[in-house]
């Protein structure tokens, strides 16, 4: 059974002990979610019940295929603002079909996703760093943001993306209806103070339901406010759309960025809880439990789900340990969608709005990016500027620069890494590098040179020139250069090339190439490139010390003398030990 349903591993050995915890949780998670996915429902642009629907498949399946016992997976901020992104010009304003368009790309999310789990490309997960991520969620919180600006104002705004909305708010400002302001501004702060005063509590749930009271208690539907609505009772007649070629088609890239972002944030969460408590997450095995989440909420006529981060805090502060709680909260939201109908219909859809907006707030991670600034100013830039690509280009392009500015920052440490050249420092074991330690001496005609990336197309010239620039020193002819290549866990064949041609200049200065700490890997890929046989199998040592003994003893042959202040190490050490090494 655990072969194709692993998530049942967490339940061997369940503890009663835990069953308090994870019912408590599942209640309290579900008090939250409903009001909240409600609201990401207005956010990718189809009825708040639709939040409901969607919710219902994934809940039940997670436990059974997922391996976080912590993480709450359904619908998401996020992913509910790339849906509308992507349907928004496909639908062309009707409901019927923008309704099934988002059933078919929730479908083409699993199916991705599930491909992504045979095809094993969990690594994915890391595409996205941490700068990257940041900015990100940043932008996505902008773009949210701007999205509700309509529905918490009463201010018609049109327009599709961050700028043209937020440029026909501002054009029609002066048309806000206060009445509906107030309110969402009302909710809003609710939601903030009991965030920090009691932040275990289900404040969506709190802050709707005190909005629905007050408009009810002050007859303010009469003035404006609008309400929901009628909500059908009951699940969804499981069931897919007709599938049309064209429409897969228009749908494959916002499914593909869906299911980057949405697998992203479901490896990222899951880690982080599962790290407090010793528990590994596999991020294949996430890859096919999100494909499978998204199937079964296409087949309840839901739309593309991911995980929420603030639903994992609040059950796992409350107490759960394992996905049970998910069950639990799964029976509360069945049972509000079988008799809880005319309440839910009686949702100002302000209030709505003004939970997106608080969501969007907690995703700005303000103390994120003044430590991001205080590490590397570099990295706040790469952060910012993803955050400007997902307001400028939109979601789905946004999440594709991303990506590619992830990719090119690690190019840009790998073009021009750190390198260094080793000496010995007195009173400290091993060899450093001499700009760390400006006391740090060398052995006469001996450079050992560092450089700390593995060897490949985007650095090999670099490589060489700088190899070259490192012959540049004080005290003397350079008899050997010793590359300690303890970094090179890789090369390619430009930097096969680099290497030979390196050898053939330094041939021709009258100084020996040298290699040390060469691992199996990378000789045998000098070896099939037949570099080990032109610079010589005695050139490659598996040590920096067997290696500068070598030097040594060729030195003694050739001078009749060991250096100034060079002592030879016996035999069975393989140790410099410089008593006075000058250079």
């Amino acid at each position: 059974m655990t072969r194709w349903l692993p998530g049942l591993v967490q339940y061997r050995g369940y503890r009663r002990a835990w069953l308090r915890g994870d019912l408590l949780a599942g209640v309290t998670v579900a008090a939250y979610l409903v009001p909240q996915v409600m609201a990401y429902a207005d956010v990718a642009g189809l009825p708040p019940v639709a939040g409901l629907w969607a919710v219902v498949g994934p809940l039940a399946v997670y436990g059974l295929i997922g391996s976080s016992r912590q993480l709450s997976v359904g619908p998401e901020s996020t992913t509910a603002l790339m849906t509308a992104v992507a349907l928004a010009p496909l639908a062309a304003g009707d409901p019927a079909r923008y309704g099934a368009l988002a059933t078919l790309l929730a479908l083409l999310v699993g199916v991705l996703c599930l491909l992504g789990a045979l095809a094993r490309l969990g690594f994915l997960a890391d595409l996205l760093s941490r700068p990257v991520l940041v900015g990100y969620l940043t932008g996505i919180a902008g773009m949210m943001i701007v999205s509700q600006l309509g529905t918490v104002t009463g201010v018609p705004v049109s327009g599709d993306g961050f700028l043209p909305e937020l440029g026909s708010f501002l054009a029609g400002v002066h048309r806000v209806h206060w009445q509906t302001l107030a309110l969402a501004a009302g909710v809003l702060a609710l939601l903030l103070v009991l965030a920090r005063l009691v932040p275990r509590s289900p404040g969506p749930l709190v802050g709707i339901l005190a909005a629905t009271v007050v408009v009810a208690a002050f007859s303010l539907r009469q003035a404006g406010i609008a309400v929901v609505g009628e909500v059908p009772r009951g699940l969804p007649v499981p069931g897919l759309p007709e599938l049309a070629l064209g429409d897969l088609a228009e749908l494959l890239l916002p499914a593909v960025g869906i299911a980057i972002v949405g697998f992203s944030d479901n490896v990222l969460t899951a880690r982080a809880f599962g790290s407090r408590r010793g528990e590994t997450v596999n991020a294949n095995q996430e890859f096919a439990a999100l494909g499978v989440a998204n199937v079964t909420s296409a087949l309840l006529r839901g739309f593309p789900v991911s995980s929420s981060g603030s639903r994992t805090v609040l059950g796992d502060a409350v107490g759960s340990r394992t996905q049970l709680h998910a069950l639990a909260a799964l029976a509360m939201v069945l049972l509000t969608l079988l008799v809880a109908g005319p309440v839910l219909a009686a949702f100002p859809t302000a209030a709505l709005g003004a939970i997106v907006v608080y969501a969007a707030l907690r995703l700005v991670d303000v103390g994120e990016f003044t430590r991001i600034a205080r590490f590397r100013r570099s990295e706040l830039l790469l952060a910012l500027a993803t955050t400007a690509a997902v307001l400028g280009l939109g979601v789905l392009y946004g999440v594709l620069a991303a990506v590619g500015l992830s990719i090119l920052d690690l190019l840009r440490r790998v073009a021009r890494p750190h390198d260094g050249i080793l000496g010995y420092v007195q009173g400290v074991a091993g060899m450093h590098d001499v700009d760390d330690y400006p006391s740090a001496r060398w052995v006469p005609g001996l450079v050992i040179y560092r450089y700390d990336a593995p060897l490949c197309f985007v650095n090999a010239e670099d490589f060489r020139r700088r190899a070259l620039q490192s012959l540049e020193v004080p005290g003397g002819d350079v008899e050997w250069l010793l590359l300690n290549v303890e970094a090179m866990v890789g090369v390619d064949s430009t930097g096969i090339e680099a290497l030979r041609a390196l050898h053939a200049e330094l041939r021709e200065r009258g100084v020996t190439l040298a290699l040390a700490r060469v691992k199996q890997d990378l000789r045998d890929d000098l070896s099939r490139a037949g570099l080990v046989a032109e610079i010589g199998q005695d050139r490659l040592f598996l040590t920096l010390p067997t290696a500068v003994v070598t030097y040594l003893r060729e030195y003694a042959a050739r001078h009749g003398r060991l250096p100034d202040g060079v002592v030879l190490p016996e035999p069975s050490t393989q140790a410099v030990r410089p008593r006075d090494v000058s250079g």
